[in-house]
């Protein structure tokens, strides 16, 4: 049997959510699921771009690629096959605040997951040779986002509304910070946050807390390992003053993001703004949908996006759009958002828009995958953990004037950073 934990919160009446606390200060949470063959398997590592400074920036990601090229007891190929010869899969991402290792297996190969994502987790060999060659591999991802112009248009979107702060920052780096980092680089910030305690396992599916105890126990995930436990620092952020910014490029569309800072994750405004957004831009029955493509033609692609982070969130839209009509596009966007800034949305609406969140949520936790991360999720930003139920009742809770509130606060056209990326002067 594993160690006694410090911390372990029995199972919710409803849902099997449990949460340990080991001894080396690996945080463990899971959602038992019935019904299900499968089992959603990931580790949170708390740094990523959020903690880096400017000179390193893309270090994050780098070590997230380099740790797949081998450890003493796997090579590259074998990292890759062991998994998808058994028909899971094997992922990882940086995002601005975590990196993330994760897997989908049947329920029978869940030892075989945490094994092989504890093993390049903390035993990575890091070899120059490798970065070599790895470091070609994200550079070629750097110029497949420069040669995407609505990717390209959100990092210098991000940019400009958070200047010098690390949420300006690009995930993957620049030509220059990728070319000049080095294995000693990459070990610095292997030995300083892949520490158990920087770590969150989050599991879900046909999984009981106890059997996963074991599971990570008997591949090393319980050892205790050297390095420092204390959090990275992240520096306090405050977007800019709101600006409009044109850069010039050949294309045939111009690609325009719209777009401020909002509130973090544990702000109980959360729920209005993300309501608000849907009605926005969440689909094609939305305002922005209808009016800028359905009546007035301007554009294919038209929507809105938001982001909340642990003390602050953005929230925007993107529209792609000729160059002859972009000025019309952003025209019909600030009215939209001087409409709901100035007069919020009407009940009926909101109505309608409950429905289609609810349903987006309940359809979303039919997911293994979805659930793992909705675990995670409860530690990341120290929420409780809801039921389904629960999370419904949020969402019916949101009244008329919270949502007139958010729209008049965050959504008016004098509060946006505008950035566009396309042919010609700035229209």
């Amino acid at each position: 049997m594993p160690p006694t934990p410090l911390v372990d919160l029995g199972d919710s009446p409803a849902d099997g959510f449990r949460r340990t606390v080991l001894p080396n200060g690996l945080t463990v949470l899971s959602e038992y699921m019935p019904g299900v063959r499968s089992v959603a398997f990931g580790a949170w590592v708390r740094a990523a771009s959020l903690h880096e400074t400017r000179d390193k920036m893309g270090v994050s990601h780098l070590l997230e690629h380099m740790v797949f090229k081998g450890t003493k007891r796997r090579s590259a190929k074998q990292i890759a096959l062991e998994l998808e010869a058994l028909g899971g899969s094997l992922d990882a991402y940086t995002s601005r605040e975590h990196t993330v290792y994760q897997a989908r297996v049947l329920d029978e190969h869940l030892d075989i997951a945490a094994d092989v994502i504890g093993d390049f987790v903390f035993k990575p060999l890091l070899r120059k040779g490798d970065l070599d060659v790895e470091r070609k591999v994200v550079l070629e991802e750097i110029g497949m986002v420069d040669d995407t112009p609505d990717d390209l248009v959100y990092e210098m979107h991000n940019e400009t509304l958070w200047g010098q702060h690390p949420y300006g920052y690009s995930i993957l780096g620049t030509r220059d910070t990728v070319g000049a980092l080095g294995t000693d680089d990459l070990r610095a910030l292997h030995e300083r946050a892949y520490h158990p305690a920087q770590l969150i396992v989050a599991a879900s599916g046909n999984v009981h807390h106890e059997a996963l105890l074991q599971t990570l126990e008997r591949t090393g995930w319980l050892e205790e390992r050297p390095g420092n436990a204390a959090r990275l620092i992240v520096p306090p952020a405050a977007a800019r003053p709101p600006e409009r910014r044109h850069v010039s490029r050949d294309g045939s569309q111009t690609h325009i993001v719209v777009g401020s800072a909002t509130v973090g994750h544990g702000d109980p405004r959360r729920h209005a703004l993300v309501l608000l957004s849907v009605l926005l831009g969440g689909g094609m029955s939305s305002r922005m949908f209808q009016r800028v493509r359905e009546e007035l033609g301007l554009a294919y692609a038209v929507g809105t996006f938001q982001s909340f982070h642990a003390d602050i969130g953005i929230h925007g839209v993107y529209v792609g759009t000729g160059p002859e009509t972009a000025r019309a596009a952003l025209d019909a966007i600030d009215a939209e958002l001087t409409l709901v800034a100035d007069h919020g949305m009407p009940a009926d609406e909101i109505a309608l828009g409950k429905s289609q969140l609810k349903g987006q949520i309940t359809l979303s936790l039919e997911s293994v995958s979805a659930r793992m991360y909705r675990c995670a999720g409860v530690e990341l930003y120290g929420e409780p953990y809801r039921t389904l139920d629960e999370m419904l009742a949020l969402v019916d809770a949101i009244t008329v004037e919270q949502v007139a509130d958010v729209a008049r606060e965050f959504f008016g056209p004098e509060r946006q950073t505008v950035v566009s990326l396309g042919p010609g002067s700035e229209f």
